[in-house]
């Protein structure tokens, strides 16, 4: 599916991965909103974007109803929404046992709310409006929600980002099968060490020695190489019911 002039909502857009996908969509034609919490920069985001292309601000939180469908009939008035990307996440540590006893269950709710029940909300509400557009090229359009590695191959502490993350996984292909029959596909992709805003917090040293673990690039990914494979997945058809990994072949160790 050509981008061009297609209609683009990316979840966790302000930042990080999200914000490479909307550089990389406005550079191919599309209109993208950006939909991020009132809190973030999504709005200097989108002025800093908008020499690339139309991008517009919404604020969003993925975990409600009327914040995500605000964000979709957003997208509608720019044009005919035709792809949805869901970078919107959070990715609290915490283990099941520590010297403070057992683990917060709040915080693992939280984890499980933002990253699997908002990835099935914002593709329930979009794959709804992008259902009533007519067909361009026999689709009508695509779903690509960001899963991780973790979800094969969680670490120490890691146990709510990867049960979220791994429901992400189990989403994606029933997903699919059930949006076939309206001509949009569903498309999960899992990174692994990305240089992220969660990255950047960590010291030099700490970065150069995740860095040295991927055999191949030995480096961070880029946010750019995620952003584009979002853009090979729009315009692949044959893409769908798929998670790929972009991990530069690591396999993470326990800890």
């Amino acid at each position: 599916m050509n981008p061009d002039a297609s209609v683009a909502l990316v979840t966790g857009g302000a930042s990080g991965l999200g914000r490479a996908v909307a550089e990389e969509l406005l550079a191919a034609g599309a209109h993208v909103v950006i939909a991020d919490l009132p809190t973030s920069a999504g709005a200097e985001v989108a002025v800093a974007l908008s020499v690339l292309g139309k991008a517009v601000f919404v604020p969003c939180d993925v975990t409600g109803p009327e914040s995500v469908q605000a964000a979709v009939d957003a997208a509608a008035e720019l044009g005919t929404l035709r792809i949805a990307v869901n970078c919107a996440g959070v990715a609290t540590p915490g283990k099941l046992l520590s010297r403070r006893g057992p683990s917060s269950l709040e915080d693992f709710e939280r984890v499980v709310r933002v990253n699997l029940i908002g990835t099935f909300n914002v593709f329930r509400l979009a794959a709804h409006r992008i259902a009533e557009a007519e067909p361009m090229a026999g689709e009508r359009g695509v779903l690509i929600a960001t899963a991780s590695i973790a979800a094969y191959e969680g670490q120490v502490g890691q146990a709510a980002y990867a049960a979220s993350k791994g429901g992400v996984v189990g989403l994606t292909l029933p997903a699919a099968r059930e949006l076939a029959q309206h001509q949009i596909r569903v498309v999960s992709l899992a990174p692994g060490l990305f240089d992220t805003p969660l990255m950047a917090g960590l010291p030099q040293e700490a970065r150069e020695s995740l860095a040295q673990q991927v055999p191949h690039p030995a480096r961070l990914g880029d946010p750019a190489d995620f952003a584009a494979l979002v853009h090979h997945v729009v315009v692949n058809p044959m893409l769908n019911g798929e998670v790929i990994r972009l991990d530069g072949a690591i396999r993470m160790a326990p800890r």
